[in-house]
């Protein structure tokens, strides 16, 4: 199992990193550019607070720095993932640090947090400064490690293609360069040190994968050069023509070599997995309790009957399929779901189960951490099932079928609770959805695609900046290129679209869920942001399911949330600015949508 391990575990996973053969050709050269671009960052900036220089000559500079550091970004977030995503690139929002059982809120920091600071008006000087400090500080704690250190094959060969899972899903879609968009040519720039690091590796020249892999770099990083602008680059086209081929020989590269497909640290993703949108891209017993060697198609089964089986419940009311129906992509077609008690809802909307199971943390506010506690949440609480795990077990004893099926899940008669979890989480682990008429076009096993909807790919991954929260392959908050955690957004919903008045929903969300390290100001109103795949099963739509339609939902993002609506929403996540969609580009957004509609033939995924 490989539910994503403590940090106290990691030093174990790097005992082997220094026993194995290492790449050679790579000195730290690049690196120490980056560093020296982080100096004369610095310099410009206090130039710039001097009056010196205008803010063109400081936006070229960040450019330059930003560039330089994609050049080194595939090893150094690599290696040093933590460091890289606090110190160096993470995202321009506050974030909220753990101490102990409560959190406290930092301000964040990095090439992104300058990128967008830049292009803000007016440029805060003072910060610029601060921030350009605090880079080259950073960049120097890692200068001497990073310009020695020899790296194994393996790890490097994985590395690589960690970065070609970040350009579609970070980099080409704005989320790293939310100021300038200048995601084509750094793409553009990482492929091109991808090329050159690969070169350099004289022991992988004898594979037939690695003069192809060299080649489709460097093919690669010419289209980015000739591509237009970020609003107009086919995103679609380039993954599945330069992307796809790369992951998958670099994947062969790894097999020709006999080198193990390396897992350093905690991760969803597969790295045997041969391409961004298939079925096999993340491990979904990554995320659950269950191990793979476990889960067999008894234990499935025998999951579904209890899934559809009413009996589970106080008073035989419900059952988990009275809120995830298979005709509605396992969410149920109502704003809020039926309460057990007759006339009454639960709090919020049922999402979708399909692809549930790849999340670290469950529900709106992010209060379960395991598919089997996201179970537990259901089976207590007093809106829905209202009984306990002694009642349950009891009525499963008690049924000759049950036995007969745990028997023949387990081997023996015995009936408890961690064996109907098992089931259950085996049951939902295989409502997968990866075979979407998208999913098949992208991949490249057909050519057939609405237009309409290839050109909605590009926007929800460009201008209508959908793909910076709703993260490929799953379209969800999940976040690459490690998918091993759930963001959350504060939009600022409102109770009703349909109100002249709107007002905001009062839900608290995150801040409210019982867990103490979220119960800080900035999840307030935060959700988690769930998948949008078979969105055109599973209307209406947001926690409080108050949007009817997918044209809604997409005019509610045009006008920037609750704020670009005129609410007032602390600590907004979307931006409020209008995305300026124009009819067509809204309805493409929709017909997008509505290509990544998988119900296959209803059945769950087999295992694999």
């Amino acid at each position: 199992m490989l539910r994503f391990l403590p940090s106290l575990l990691l030093p174990l996973l790097l005992v082997s990193f220094y026993q194995r053969p290492a790449a050679s050709g790579y000195t730290g050269a690049a690196f120490n550019a980056f560093v020296d671009s982080t100096d004369s960052l610095l310099r410009r900036a206090e130039a710039y607070r001097a009056g010196r220089v205008g803010v063109g000559e400081l936006r070229a500079q960040v450019a330059v720095t930003r560039l330089s550091y994609k050049s080194v970004a595939w090893l150094v977030e690599y290696s040093h993932p933590t460091f890289s995503a606090k110190h160096f690139n993470g995202a321009p929002l506050l974030k909220a640090e753990k101490y102990g059982t409560h959190s406290t809120v930092q301000p964040p920091e990095g090439l992104q947090v300058l990128d967008e600071l830049v292009y803000t008006d007016p440029v805060d000087a003072a910060q610029l400064v601060i921030l350009a400090r605090t880079l080259t500080n950073h960049a120097r704690q890692l200068q001497s490690e990073l310009s020695a250190q020899a790296y194994p094959m393996d790890e490097l060969l994985e590395a690589l293609r960690l970065e070609l899972v970040r350009i579609p899903t970070l980099y080409l879609t704005g989320f790293d360069t939310p100021g300038s968009l200048a995601g084509i040519p750094e793409s553009a720039a990482s492929l091109r040190a991808l090329e050159e690091v690969l070169r350099q590796q004289e022991s992988l020249n004898a594979y037939p994968a690695f003069p192809v892999s060299a080649t489709q770099l460097a093919k690669a990083a010419a289209a980015l050069d000739a591509s237009p602008d970020f609003d107009s680059f086919d995103r679609l086209a380039f993954q599945r023509e330069h992307l796809n081929p790369l992951y998958r020989s670099l994947g062969e590269l790894q097999r020709q070599g006999g080198l193990p497909a390396t897992v350093r640290f905690p991760t969803g993703r597969n790295p045997t997995g041969l391409e961004l949108f298939s079925d096999d891209f993340l491990d979904p017993y990554a995320y659950t309790d269950l191990a793979r060697d476990e889960d067999t198609p008894q234990l499935r089964e025998l999951g579904r009957q209890l899934f559809f089986d009413s009996a589970l419940s106080e008073g035989d009311r419900l059952s988990c399929a009275s809120c995830h129906q298979p005709e509605h992509g396992y969410a149920d077609g109502l704003a809020r779901s039926p309460s057990r008690r007759l006339g009454e809802t639960v709090a919020r909307n049922a999402p979708t189960l399909l692809n549930a199971v790849y999340a670290d943390r469950y529900f709106y506010d992010l209060r379960a951490f395991t598919l089997e506690q996201q179970a537990e949440h259901v089976i207590f609480n007093h809106a829905e099932f209202n009984t306990e795990y002694g009642a349950i077990l009891t009525k499963l004893r008690a049924d000759a079928g049950y036995r007969s099926q745990f028997r023949a899940a387990f081997g023996d008669r015995t009936i408890d609770r961690d064996r109907f979890s098992a089931a259950l989480a085996s049951f939902v682990l295989s409502l997968r959805s990866f075979n979407s008429p998208f999913d098949r076009y992208a991949r490249g096993e057909t050519d057939q695609l609405d237009t309409r909807a290839r050109a909605g790919y590009n926007l929800f991954m460009g201008k209508a900046a959908c793909g910076t929260c709703h993260f490929a392959p799953t379209f969800s908050g999940l976040v690459p290129p490690f998918y091993t955690e759930n963001e959350s957004e504060i939009l600022g919903v409102p109770e009703s679209p349909h109100r002249f008045r709107k007002i905001l929903d009062p839900d608290r969300g995150r801040a409210a869920g019982g867990v103490h390290p979220d119960d800080v100001w900035i999840f307030e109103r935060s959700f988690k942001t769930p998948t949008v795949r078979n969105a055109a099963l599973t209307a209406p739509y947001f926690h409080n399911g108050a949007y009817e339609t997918l044209g809604l939902v997409v005019d509610f993002y045009d006008h920037g949330g609750g704020a670009g609506l005129g609410l007032e929403v602390v600590n907004q996540t979307l931006p409020p600015d209008s995305l300026h969609l124009s009819s067509p580009e809204r309805e493409a957004l929709v017909a997008f949508l509505e290509s990544l509609t998988d119900t296959g033939d209803g059945e769950p995924k087999p295992i694999h």
